[in-house]
């Protein structure tokens, strides 16, 4: 049921108070006005468009019967089959429509986005991130838009990987329509999902809302060349507010694709990332153990003293003192090469002078 100004968050309202669609259905005024987001208005809607079963029974049976011709499905906020981290966002899509596999869309995600017109540069970046990506699993997520999108697609697909597209549209309506054989070719080998009920025109101001799904269907998000004003730039503000990662490739000063992706970075916003290692271990608590990605530490330059106490601690809590005499060194050479293997992520120090590898 579609009912104007009835988003997601209004409609889980009403199943918070009333448990069920059968409750609803059996609501009278008085309750309704006393829903958080409910006022007369809205209320009297409701009640209107209750009244209209029949006709919305209908109407769905003919979308059922649509999307059955077209192969593809749909699941709801309440069914099983519905990812669990895209329930966690604050505004999650109450519907999904999708062709492909729909189980995918729980492994473990990354979105990849960017401008629609890039430069070589990221393409290469773009291709090279994502085929390691795939190579440990990982299932890349965008928006089967022109440019970074698109490349990521592609690159996840050659790489014998799986990919994810949200679009802006209904199912039937292919958006770009140059992207008809990515499309087809997701369908076969990932998943296309999208909110909007088949006929949904390509709008602009379906894009935004997309965004928001990309990014809180993913453990990260990963932007690689967009200007300010860019759609990208929507993606991982969508991320920061779903306490998502958001990584960033660095751009050449001047070139407006980098604009976006230099500022995510300047602003702290983003983690600067040059390949897809760098994505990986700042994930890796993130991932699900039966994912079975073995993440090594990326290659660190150690001096000789670093060494030496990297020999002595392990796991378990060593106090400075212990340190020293085990390496042999002093008690303040140990303290400076220890704040040294902090800076590197090799090691944390826990209160008393206390020192232990960092996991």
């Amino acid at each position: 049921m579609s009912i104007a100004g009835f988003g997601p968050r209004k409609i889980l309202n009403l199943i918070s108070k009333f448990k069920s669609f059968e409750n609803i259905f059996n609501a009278d005024f008085s309750t309704l006005q006393l829903i958080n987001g409910f006022n007369e208005l809205s209320a009297n809607k409701l009640l209107k468009n209750i009244d209209n079963y029949d006709l919305i029974k209908k109407n769905c049976l003919i979308e059922a019967e649509k999307l059955n011709k077209l192969n593809a499905g749909v699941i709801t906020f309440f069914d099983e089959e519905y990812p669990e981290l895209l329930k966690e966002i604050y505004n999650p899509p109450l519907i999904l429509y999708f062709k492909g596999n729909i189980d995918i869309s729980k492994n473990s995600n990354v979105a990849v986005v960017g401008t629609r017109n890039p430069t070589s540069y990221g393409k290469m970046q773009t291709e090279k991130i994502v085929k390691d990506l795939c190579g440990k699993n990982i299932t890349i997520v965008s928006g089967l838009a022109r440019g970074i999108d698109s490349v990521a697609h592609y690159s996840a697909l050659s790489s014998n990987g799986q990919t994810i597209a949200v679009t802006g549209s209904g199912l039937d309506v292919i958006y770009p329509p140059e992207n008809r054989n990515l499309f087809t070719e997701i369908c076969e080998n990932g998943l296309i999902i999208s909110e909007y009920e088949l006929g949904t025109k390509p709008d602009a101001i379906n894009f935004p809302k997309r965004n928001r799904i990309i990014s809180g269907i993913s453990l990260g998000s990963l932007v690689v060349e967009t200007k300010l004003n860019g759609g990208a730039m929507q993606t991982a503000s969508y991320a920061l507010d779903q306490n998502r990662e958001v990584f960033a490739l660095p751009g050449n000063i001047g070139v407006n694709q980098s604009e976006g992706t230099n500022m995510l970075i300047q602003k702290g916003s983003a983690k600067l990332v040059t390949n897809a290692d760098d994505i990986l271990v700042e994930l890796n608590l993130k991932l699900n153990p039966e994912v079975g990605i073995n993440i090594p530490r990326p290659s660190i330059e150690l001096n000789l003293f670093e060494e030496k106490i990297l020999n002595v601690i392990n796991n378990n809590p060593i106090h400075i003192d212990e340190i020293a005499n085990k390496s042999n060194l002093s008690a303040s050479d140990c303290l400076v090469n220890l704040l040294s293997l902090e800076f590197k992520g090799l090691v944390k120090q826990l209160p008393g002078k206390v020192f232990q590898l960092y996991n």
